[in-house]
């Protein structure tokens, strides 16, 4: 495969753009409004260079850049596209005539895949006629520096398709996960949102300080979670392995997950962790601790790519 088209040149879309062409392929960018295409092109131009100096660049930028190609029309970006990544405004109603636009234009043996944050496909892909070539290829934000990508058929998905999309991703340098069955929100922020409740729940009873909390994952949970999974994690915790662990702490657990009631994000919870951050970032700042977190991520990508996995 050679040809993908990338439809919608907001941050997801550029980044998937970034993604693709590094790996080779050509790239068919465009968006309903001109000026982000523009704006697409200048960013991935000033990110080339800085992945080529983190080791994360095979190429000579400008080899990169020239293969992602602006283009004027939907019609045109998906001609010769034998994939096709949506990435679109999170709205049902939006992916759903993007997704019927998608299936008139493009070849019938291209695949139609969503970069839906949660959204699953079943609700934008009913009513086509070739629903059986649609899913979801949800990244994490930015996709060239996180490689990590959820794959989520609808029921109707051909195995295909969903097999050719894991391929597709790896080519492309990604990490494919394959979700068997399609649940609300998939698998990643199903995962990020159990930790995200917890953590507002301690924040609500004041148990901890917003900035220790954050401590509690920078300087630990995170540390083991950037090369190992939880289920690889408790294995390694307990003399014999992760059956060990759950005797071990299976009851404490139990204990914890009955305390664990879902909790509203009220207002007041909210407006208090909000201004908790501005305190410790500033929002003028916030452009420059973001390009700060690219470096870090970049650095730990470049460091991973070295160590056996």
């Amino acid at each position: 495969m050679s040809n993908v088209a990338v439809i919608g040149a907001g941050l997801i879309g550029r980044a998937w753009s970034i993604v693709f062409a590094r790996a080779g392929f050509t790239v068919a960018l465009w968006d309903q409004f001109p000026l982000q295409t523009t704006q697409a092109l200048a960013f991935i131009a000033d990110r080339l260079p800085e992945l080529r100096t983190a080791g994360l660049l095979a190429e000579a930028p400008d080899a990169v850049l020239a293969r992602v190609r602006p283009m004027q029309s939907l019609w045109e970006s998906v001609r010769d596209a034998e994939y096709i990544q949506e990435c679109g405004p999170e709205r049902t109603e939006v992916k759903t005539a993007v997704f019927s636009e998608l299936e008139r234009a493009a070849r019938p043996d291209a695949v139609l895949a969503s970069s839906s944050s949660g959204i699953p496909a079943s609700e934008f892909t009913a009513h086509l006629k070739t629903r059986q070539r649609c899913l979801i290829a949800h990244p994490v934000n930015p996709p060239y520096l996180v490689p990590l990508v959820e794959i989520c058929p609808a029921p109707w998905t051909d195995p295909a398709v969903t097999e050719r999309t894991r391929q597709i991703m790896l080519a492309a340098g990604q990490v494919p996960a394959t979700l068997k069955r399609e649940v609300a929100g998939f698998a990643l922020n199903r995962l990020q949102g159990a930790l995200l409740a917890e953590a507002f729940r301690l924040l609500a009873e004041d148990v901890v300080s917003p900035a220790d909390l954050d401590a509690l994952v920078k300087h630990g949970l995170g540390l083991r979670w950037s090369f190992m999974g939880p289920l690889e994690t408790i294995d390694l915790n307990a003399p014999g392995g992760l059956a060990d662990y759950c005797r071990r702490y299976g009851p404490l657990y139990a204990t914890m997950q009955r305390q664990m009631q879902p909790m509203e994000w009220d207002a007041a919870l909210v407006d208090r962790l909000h201004a908790a951050r501005r305190t410790e970032l500033p929002a003028n700042m916030q452009p420059v601790r973001q390009e700060w977190r690219d470096r870090r991520l970049m650095a730990l990508l470049a460091h991973k790519a070295t160590q056996p996995d």
